[in-house]
């Protein structure tokens, strides 16, 4: 099934002034969906999944959080944060006319969705959680990421380098996801390096304590043998939000390379969220 595809824009106010923030919107209707990227990684990693959900009657959008894929990407630290990106999901809700959604992502995505979630708790109707990073993966994501801040920082040739290499190859001629690997390479030194900062010594998620009070349905995938996405995070956040369910995937490639299981299983938890009223939080009288 043929679904419109759509490219749009908005701004935010900064400390810095305003920043442009792009999108993809894909089909159309009230039952809005949007996806996240992980860290450094353009939106479109999120195309096929966001086509999958088009077609199955949703409105899809997904969104390049400052600092990523075709957005701005200014050289502050001060403006990277999961908070921050939170804020810029709401303001894309706001653009869009969307009063709630479904907000999911991969990684850094599954993070930003969550603290939508507890930042504005009536935009969000459900949540779609790939492989979040939180107590369990602190350490690993420090070794993972640590080396890249530091070239950012102090060896930013080795960035420009790889960007001037990658650049010029077209998209068209490679698959899919060597071109969203050529995509994430596209980065600029002094960006990379505030936004790598912002991340690591900011608010990486909501705390347990505001995870409890997440009220929505969610679905939770984990990877095994993920040691920046442990497993164990995905479990334990599956029994922190009440509504939630783990779905442990096969590899963690395997939403990449054989989709259709947890395809199958995102569009079951958008149908529900979207056919089920939104259950109002419970105040003292």
């Amino acid at each position: 099934m043929l679904v419109s595809e759509r490219i749009g824009q908005f701004f935010v106010e900064g400390d810095a002034g305003r920043d442009r923030l792009e999108y993809t919107e894909y089909g159309s209707g009230d039952a809005w969906v949007v996806l996240l990227p992980g860290q450094l990684m353009p939106r479109r990693m999120q195309q096929p999944l966001a086509r999958v959900l088009a077609a199955e009657g949703f409105h899809v959008v997904t969104l390049d959080p400052l600092g990523h894929g075709r957005s701005d990407r200014p050289a502050d630290p001060h403006a990277y944060s999961v908070t921050a990106f939170a804020e810029q999901v709401v303001a894309l809700l706001d653009h869009v006319g969307a009063a709630q959604a479904v907000v999911g992502g991969s990684s850094l995505g599954a993070n930003i969705a969550l603290e939508t979630a507890a930042i504005a708790t009536d935009r969000v109707r459900g949540l779609l959680l790939e492989a979040p990073i939180l107590d369990n993966g602190v350490e690993s994501g420090i070794v993972a990421f640590g080396p890249l801040l530091l070239a950012a920082r102090f060896l930013p040739v080795t960035v420009t380098a790889l960007r001037r290499a990658t650049r010029p190859i077209p998209r068209g001629i490679v698959p899919f996801w060597a071109g969203v690997a050529l995509d994430t390479c596209d980065q600029r030194a002094d960006a990379m390096a505030a936004l790598l900062h912002g991340l690591f010594f900011g608010r990486a998620a909501p705390s347990s304590r505001e995870r409890r009070r997440i009220s929505v349905p969610a679905l939770v995938v984990g990877h095994p043998l993920d040691p920046v996405h442990p497993l164990a995070d995905a479990a334990m956040l599956a029994a922190e939000i009440p509504r939630a369910t783990l779905l442990r995937s096969r590899s963690a490639l395997e939403w990449r390379l054989r989709p259709e299981r947890l395809d199958r299983a995102a569009v079951e938890l958008a149908t529900t969220c979207w056919k089920t009223p939104r259950r109002r939080r419970r105040t003292a009288t």
